[in-house]
């Protein structure tokens, strides 16, 4: 029996002189006056596996020398070693069998560099290139190494509701889920509903049970931003951790940012390697530097000590009392640290109302952790497990208390200390391919006005 086998596979083994299948596609054809050499890829890896398809084939003149980009193949034939350079193996091929043609005409995705521009402009088609393959596996990766991190770490994954009843941020900026005719008819689910912007709250349910728990899934905002940071669908992690405070949760958040960017350093190295070289010089020491330095650890009202003491011109002027803009997370990190920077004790006034009060009467038991040439990635919070206080933060914030009064039974019913945060995937995606726009990194972008496929 002949093995189909992956290239990633073929590659990595570097076996010859075995008989074995394929199933890919075209990348190029060259052909010389006795045989074609055929470049097919399967979407496993970056590297194509070259084949050779002699002229005594039966299908040679009528189908091989007419194959182009993009057509689909599946091809039997011997392993064998290369005398070429830049390749150990190479594929002589017993059969070649055309499953799809694809139009050279017509086919978009020619042997050249297209723009990231262009290619979003065909997203059902951009998967097939380099880049877009390799962002597609690095953030494949992304997503086991962040299950992994959990599950070795005795989290229970919690599945939360896409649509809910509860506007975990307060801002308002919820996409409305009605039924068909709904305006003259009882509300399907009974009270107003929205797609997620976070899982937190109910995740803090099953923390309060369970000890420690995480959500991982798509959340939503009805933001209408076109910027290369924003997206109206995106993924977030979000642990939440009983009997946890601040110090806990920044050290449980540094140590998943570490692992999970370790692990891709380690399982996409030829990925990216490719993104540091058309993408981002240096991303490999970035990555490198992250996962082998200790973060910078400062407060809100240092940082902003910190801001107004430069000579830097900001966009936007700092003050204390301000959030903190990208350019000001950016420069804290790329230029005054040069390393992550975690900020602690932000605010109240420009925090959600479930972060712990602290005793200073002015600020919250919060941390985002900012990284270079991003800005914030992880944003979390001790939660207020005081009932009394919540409920005044509450009250100030114009939230209706008896819409979440299950939310309050958490408090009055056992409640403990508990912590936990949000890691946007896309920004780490982001973070870990270099790519400037979050459009890049998700396989289908969702923003004002567009939404492809």
């Amino acid at each position: 029996m002949v093995e189909k086998m992956r290239i990633q596979r073929i590659l990595q083994q570097k076996k010859t002189d075995i008989s074995l299948t394929i199933e890919g596609w075209i990348r190029t054809r060259r052909d010389t006056g006795s045989f074609s050499f055929l470049e097919v890829n399967d979407g496993s890896c970056l590297a194509n596996l070259q084949v050779i398809a002699e002229k005594e084939l039966e299908n040679y003149d009528q189908e091989i020398t007419k194959l182009s980009a993009g057509c689909s193949v599946v091809i039997t034939g011997d392993l064998k070693k290369s005398p070429a350079k830049g390749q150990d193996v190479e594929l002589h091929a017993d059969s070649v069998k055309v499953v799809g043609w694809a139009d050279p005409e017509t086919y978009p995705l020619q042997k050249k560099r297209h723009s990231l521009e262009f290619l979003r402009s065909i997203s059902h088609l951009r998967p097939r290139t380099n880049a877009l393959g390799a962002v597609t596996r690095v953030r494949s990766r992304l997503s086991f190494a962040v299950n992994n991190f959990f599950q070795k770490r005795d989290f229970v994954q919690v599945h939360t509701p896409i649509i809910t009843t509860s506007d975990c941020e307060g801002a308002g900026e919820m996409f409305q889920v009605s039924a068909t005719g709904e305006k003259n008819e009882k509300p399907f689910f009974g009270s107003r509903a929205g797609l997620t912007v976070s899982g937190q709250l109910q995740a803090e349910v099953y923390a309060q049970a369970l000890g420690r728990v995480y959500t991982f899934g798509p959340t939503f905002r009805a933001e209408n931003s076109n910027t290369s940071r924003h997206l109206a669908e995106f993924w977030m992690i979000e642990p939440e951790v009983a009997f946890c405070d601040l110090a806990c949760n920044m050290e449980l958040a540094t140590d998943l940012l570490k692992f999970v960017l370790s692990d891709v350093l380690e399982n996409c190295s030829e990925d990216l390697a490719l993104f540091d070289k058309f993408i981002e010089k240096g991303l490999l020491a970035k990555l490198q530097g992250v996962v082998e330095q200790d973060f910078v650890h400062i407060t809100y009202t240092e940082a902003i000590e910190k801001l107004t003491g430069v000579t830097e011109k900001f966009e936007y002027p700092v003050k204390w009392g301000i959030d903190l803009q990208s350019e000001h997370e950016r420069y804290l990190t790329e230029k005054m640290y040069k390393c992550p920077v975690i900020v602690t004790d932000y605010p109240a006034s420009i925090k959600p109302f479930y972060m712990r009060f602290s005793d200073d009467g002015q600020t919250v038991a919060a941390m985002d952790i900012l990284v270079p040439g991003i800005g914030e990635i992880v944003g979390g919070s001790q939660r207020e497990e005081r009932l009394h206080i919540l409920e005044q933060r509450m009250i100030e914030a114009g939230i209706d208390r008896d819409e979440y009064d299950w939310y309050l039974d958490l408090r009055r019913y056992g409640t403990v200390p508990h912590a936990g945060f949000g890691l946007g995937f896309e920004r780490l995606v982001q973070f870990a391919t270099g790519m400037s726009n979050i459009r890049e990194v998700i396989p289908f972008p969702r923003t004002p006005g567009y939404a492809p496929c």
